[in-house]
């Protein structure tokens, strides 16, 4: 049965005989079939090659033919959806927030694209974790204040302090600089200069770094907090910013991923694929034999 909408609908009359050239008749003979689907029933010119047997580049020709204007691709049109729709966006969200599923298996589930599960899940204002196996997200973390009773009041080592909490020194000092606590410096007793570092702080308070990222357009993130919450969208890197980063300022990938929130492996990979040689393994990065120099 034809909607009510349809009695006004200025191609409705022609529809009709359109259909009947369409099935015949070669597709560019149906431009008035292809403007009433487009305007009136809100089909996309891709569904609209399906039903007619031509493809997208024909269907956009006939809808010029017949005066209509087609709008940039993503634009959309309004659709309507019924109130059963709201239920399956709780549920998705609650999968991929709580249950911690990927956009893959929601989709899979939903009988929906992954873009179109992301897309939804985004204007629920669901957070969406990266991409990959090993997410930022994923990441141990561990609470500032045990870290501050350990490793900075009782000054306990890294290691120590690890074998407290249950994880491994390294762990202990990526959130001691996710927390912007101040880090022991390991090896000798420098003659002069600091033996803790604020990481974070001292990066941004780095006149060659500081310059980069302003040349950049990279804003400054205070310390607190995990990576993927001081940063929840990673700023992009280029070879040009790793570069200057990693070569001219002297920092290490790490360093890179404190500043814009990609991870360092991620600079490793984009270093490596753009011939920006890397330093030999071992050592302090310039940057921080710099700092501590007081240059």
């Amino acid at each position: 049965m034809r909607p009510e909408s349809d009695a006004c609908c200025p191609h409705a009359m022609r529809e009709a005989a359109a259909v009947r050239q369409a099935s015949g008749a070669q597709a560019d003979d149906c431009a008035g079939l292809v403007a009433h689907l487009y305007v009136c029933q809100g089909l996309s010119t891709y569904r609209i090659g399906d039903l007619i047997g031509a493809d997208r580049q024909r269907v956009r020709r006939l809808l010029a033919r017949s005066g209509v204007a087609v709008k940039p691709r993503g634009a959309g049109r309004p659709r309507h959806r019924d109130d059963s729709q709201a239920l399956l966006d709780d549920l998705m969200a609650r999968l991929y927030v709580e249950w911690r599923w990927t956009s893959v298996q929601i989709s899979a589930l939903a009988g929906l694209s992954e873009r179109s599960v992301r897309d939804r899940l985004r204007a629920r204002g669901v957070r969406m974790r990266t991409r990959g196996r090993l997410n930022r997200e994923d990441r141990l973390q561990l609470p500032a204040e045990p870290l501050r009773k350990w490793y900075v009041t009782a000054g306990l080592s890294a290691a120590d302090t690890g074998r407290l909490l249950g994880v491994s020194r390294q762990i202990v000092l990526r959130a001691a600089h996710d927390a912007g606590l101040p880090v022991r410096m390991g090896g000798p007793q420098p003659r002069r200069g600091p033996t803790e570092i604020e990481l974070i702080d001292a990066l941004y308070a780095d006149p060659m770094v500081a310059h980069s990222l302003a040349r950049h357009g990279i804003p400054g993130q205070p310390a607190g907090g995990p990576i993927w919450q001081r940063f929840p969208v990673p700023f992009p890197v280029s070879p040009q910013l790793a570069e200057e980063l990693y070569v001219q300022c002297g920092l290490a990938a790490r360093h890179i991923e404190l500043l814009t929130g990609q991870p360092a492996q991620t600079v490793l990979r984009l270093m490596k694929a753009h011939g920006i040689a890397r330093r030999a393994a071992g050592g302090r990065a310039p940057f921080l034999r710099r700092w501590r120099a007081g240059d």
